[in-house]
């Protein structure tokens, strides 16, 4: 199967000089139709650095990204903003929601940022909001939510439009145990139906959704392994790293 997300040997050099960071050395990683890959590794270790390029947010020193087809670093600022738009679905940590649009404006938001016309933007965002089961919070505002409702309307602001994409960094980060648990299954549900998605985590409980792991370390893809058992394989071969 193709992969629908290409980091062709990547690299990514800031600065210059004496002040020169290597935060990406060389890597490869891809993602496939209905295929979920978590990034583990420890602090400082390119994890954010991989998801920005993967999206677009953030270019490569040298190497490619492509996503669905199309390498990101041909298209110019205004066009890798469209595709990201259209293609690409983000899931942080802090949800990043606007505190003064409802729910489904939310969701709606990005669709309307690409020319879609107000009506049919929001019934997208209602049968996004419906596949997280949030429709009767449609009309809420993110202070009156719990977390948990917070980071479903995330969800389905990343999953409106039929994203081919989902990015989650740190998505359970702010979440307790259970809720962290019901956001996965929805991230594994959302690629099981046919996008790819790309899972930062430093918790092996949750790389253990995903259908490979793939680990960082200073740069460096370090290991890369099939779908693990358990928490304790992951656990251990982190250890291992």
């Amino acid at each position: 199967m193709n992969p629908i997300l290409t980091l062709a040997d990547v690299t990514r050099v800031h600065g210059a000089g004496a002040a020169e960071v290597h935060a990406l050395r060389g890597v490869t990683v891809t993602a496939s139709q209905g295929e979920l890959v978590a990034v583990m590794g420890p602090s400082g270790s390119g994890k954010s650095t991989l998801l920005n390029l993967a999206g677009g947010l953030d270019t490569p020193s040298t190497g490619d990204v492509v996503v669905d087809g199309t390498s990101l670093v041909r298209l110019s600022q205004s066009r890798r903003a469209a595709l990201r738009r259209t293609s690409v679905g983000y899931v942080f940590q802090s949800f990043n929601l606007i505190p003064a649009l409802t729910a489904a404006e939310n969701v709606a938001l990005p669709l309307e940022l690409d020319g879609w016309k107000r009506g049919r933007a929001r019934d997208a965002a209602l049968v996004a909001l419906d596949e997280v089961g949030l429709t009767s919070a449609a009309d809420r505002y993110p202070d009156d939510m719990s977390g948990g409702q917070q980071q479903r309307v995330a969800i389905a602001r990343a999953i409106v439009g039929q994203r081919r994409l989902i990015l989650a960094d740190e998505p359970t980060g702010a979440l307790d145990t259970a809720t962290g648990e019901e956001v996965l299954k929805l991230l594994r549900a959302r690629v099981d139906a046919g996008a790819a998605g790309l899972l930062v985590t430093h918790d092996p409980r949750h790389a253990a959704w995903a259908d490979r792991v793939v680990f960082l370390r200073d740069g460096l893809v370090v290991d890369e392994s099939g779908r693990a058992r358990g928490p304790e394989d992951l656990l251990d071969a982190e250890a291992a790293r």
